[in-house]
């Protein structure tokens, strides 16, 4: 309200002291200046021809040089054999005879081969591809581009062999570009050309009008026509209107006694001020507040509120619209983890009712097991990945390394990979390596092991037919290993690699629902390789497969190599009444112990808790082997050990746990236990530890 009230009084006080020198002002004005306009406009005019001419005065040497050098029949031979010796000979030492900072060469496809830069030029490859379009048509083009370094001059034609001098009989066989950067050197040779001043022009691309100068603007467009800026032209106006001058001094002179009293302490002081706060109040204007902030005392530091108070205003912006995202991806992720754990529980609820409550045959009640046994993996799978990625989440991983043999490791992947897929009709196949570790390496084997495992085992879900490859190449000069998984499967869609590896994105498509699984696979493999300190990268195309390659660092452990003896597998036999002790405080684990073992001539004694594990060994000597449950009531597997192991140091103790992560394992090794059983129970593993153990305790009793 206060404004309003002000605003005339302050205008009215002008218009009353001012109205006379108005007056005479336009009076003789009026006279002059249409011709000073005219003169002005003429020179103008005069001023613009002679810039234009010179810049391409400036621009025919390049043209012509450019021009020769890509009609020429042993240039197109260099696109072919990329004979790098003669191109630095042949049109590498050519950069000074352009006076050019960068030169590029590439081929018909418009990839890169090879440039010559000066060091004001760092980048590599900036040149745009539709401009390599564009020289397939009209052979010889000039254009400006904005880079790292600035804004550059680009000349750029189409490389055709010497009977093709026009560049419209044959199709290019590559693009040659040559750079000048638009710098302080460019605009002095310019400005001697020209005999004026020059004055690049990149945020605001526009003439002002100014008297005592005339000024040409010439557009810098890059190649799609688009305004990146301007050079501007300035030479003084060399004609004065004296009469016109005299008059203005008169007047500007009276005109400044009567702003002295209004405006000097009433606009600047405070009316400006006050309109740039209601601007800000009103609409947030960046403008106003910046302004408001060069103003002295009170408003400046106001000025300054505003500004605190709109990056802030920001910042709540950016993180809800971050919030949100993330809550959707969230709750996406959540729904099809809903899914995948539901699908597997249908199968084992549907199929398990089916067998209990309808008469099936023992062919259809195997096939029901089967489903059943499949389901209950895979949801074991689920579970173990969100468990996983919980803990790489949390920081819980921590590398274990220690020496490896990098060639048994890999061939050991091999062998267990190719036994699992043998029912799969694709062409798997170890790709030897051409430069083979020298000693053994210093990595964590089991996160290495799994990277390996998680990416051809995605590689094999998406190929239905061709083949799977795998491999590993030692780089001694980068200090690197660096291996590749690769397919001739669907591929992925360019527009979904940035989202391959994120563990809340997932690359939806038919044949992604039918295989199943959350796509933590590929999130956690990243984990692990960024985790030893190594990178992860793809090239897929749709219908051509898809590689990944990731590296880690080298590190040799300057030791022989360690040779790998093949595991020979073991029938489990009847033993002679060997005592086997079972700590599980389940029943229905307990019960599955019993029913696996039931046809071995074994027997089965039963502890429910750590504590009464410990008491039964203590007390029976006869125990050959403990099956010991890690989570129990009163006394866990770890405390029971810590007790067992004083009294009876040789007695095979062998873990069994839900816990299945690399750390977990290596807990269980680190306690000193004797092995370990992962749940859900494999009557397979099992029988071979029980054997393995027994065997071994008979032998040290004899």
């Amino acid at each position: 309200m206060t404004l309003k009230k002000t605003f005339p009084k302050i205008l009215w006080l002008i218009i009353s002291s001012s109205i006379f020198f108005i007056i005479l002002y336009f009076a003789l004005f009026y006279y002059t200046k249409k011709a000073e306009k005219q003169v002005y406009a003429n020179s103008v005019d005069q001023f613009d021809n002679e810039v234009n001419k010179s810049l391409e005065v400036n621009a025919k040497p390049i043209l012509v040089a450019i021009n020769n050098d890509t009609n020429w029949d042993e240039f197109v031979k260099f696109i072919a054999n990329r004979d790098v010796k003669w191109y630095e000979e042949s049109i590498g030492n050519e950069l000074s005879i352009y006076e050019a900072d960068y030169m590029g060469v590439y081929d018909a496809n418009k990839n890169f081969i090879i440039r010559t830069p000066t060091p004001k030029i760092k980048s590599v490859d900036f040149i745009p591809k539709q401009e390599m379009e564009l020289l397939k048509k009209v052979g010889i083009n000039k254009f400006y581009i904005k880079i790292p370094e600035g804004i550059a001059e680009v000349t750029g034609a189409a490389i055709h062999p010497s009977d093709d001098p026009f560049k419209n009989k044959k199709q290019a066989a590559g693009f040659f570009f040559v750079v000048r950067l638009v710098d302080k050197k460019f605009l002095k040779d310019l400005e001697k050309l020209t005999s004026s001043e020059i004055e690049l022009l990149v945020d605001k691309v526009s003439l002002t009008d100014d008297n005592k100068k005339i000024k040409s603007l010439y557009r810098l467009e890059d190649s799609n026509g688009k305004l990146i800026g301007g050079l501007l032209f300035k030479r003084n106006f060399a004609v004065y209107f004296e009469n016109t001058t005299n008059l203005l001094y008169v007047m500007i002179v009276a005109f400044f006694v009567n702003l002295l009293v209004s405006l000097i302490y009433t606009r600047r002081l405070v009316y400006h001020p006050l309109d740039l706060v209601r601007r800000v109040l009103e609409t947030g204007n960046k403008k106003a507040i910046k302004e408001l902030k060069k103003t002295t005392g009170e408003f400046s530091y106001i000025g300054n509120l505003f500004e605190e108070n709109s990056n802030q205003k920001i910042e709540l912006i950016k993180a809800k619209i971050k919030a949100e995202e993330s809550d959707r991806l969230k709750s996406s992720f959540l729904a099809n983890l809903s899914h995948e754990i539901r699908t597997p529980m249908n199968a084992i609820n549907g199929f398990t009712e089916l067998i209990i409550n309808t008469n099936v045959n023992e062919t259809e009640k195997l096939e029901y097991l089967n489903v059943i046994e499949k389901s209950g993996k895979n949801l074991v799978s689920i579970i173990d990945d969100l468990i996983e990625m919980s803990k790489i989440d949390s920081n819980q991983i921590t590398p274990n390394f220690t020496v490896v043999n990098l060639e048994s490791c890999v061939n050991e992947l091999y062998e267990t990979i190719r036994i699992t897929i043998k029912n799969k009709a694709i062409d798997f196949k170890l790709i030897p390596s051409k430069t083979p570790a020298e000693f053994n390496i210093i990595t964590d084997d089991i996160k290495l092991k799994q990277v390996i495992i998680n990416l051809v085992t995605n590689a094999v879900k998406f190929t239905d037919e061709g083949e799977v490859t795998f491999g590993y190449e030692i780089d001694e000069q980068k200090g690197q290993i660096n291996f590749m998984v690769k397919d001739t499967g669907l591929g992925i869609d360019e527009d979904n690699h940035k989202n391959i590896f994120d563990r809340f994105k997932r690359v939806d498509s038919d044949i992604s629902v039918k295989v199943g699984g959350l796509g933590l696979g590929l999130a956690i493999s990243k984990a692990y390789v960024e985790l030893l300190g190594g990178t992860i990268n793809l090239k897929s195309r749709v219908g051509e497969g898809s590689t990944f390659y990731f590296s880690i660092p080298l590190q040799y452990a300057k030791v022989e190599h360690i040779v790998v003896k093949s595991i020979k597998s073991k029938e489990t036999t009847k033993s002679e009444e060997q005592v086997i002790l079972i700590a599980e405080d389940d029943n229905i684990n307990f019960l599955l112990f019993q029913k696996m073992m039931q046809n071995k001539n074994f027997k089965i004694l039963r502890a429910i808790n750590g504590q009464e594990a410990v008491d039964i060994c203590i007390n029976n000597p006869e125990v050959d082997l403990v099956l010991m449950d890690i989570k129990m009531p009163l006394m866990n597997g770890f405390e029971a050990l810590e007790q067992i192991r004083p009294i009876r140091p040789l007695l095979p103790v062998i873990a069994q746990t839900a816990y299945s992560s690399s750390e977990d394992k290596i807990k269980i090794e680190e306690a000193g236990f004797t092995d370990y059983i992962t749940k859900p129970l494999n009557r397979e593993r099992l029988f071979e530890l029980v054997d393995q153990y027994l065997h071994k305790q008979q032998t040290n009793e004899a």
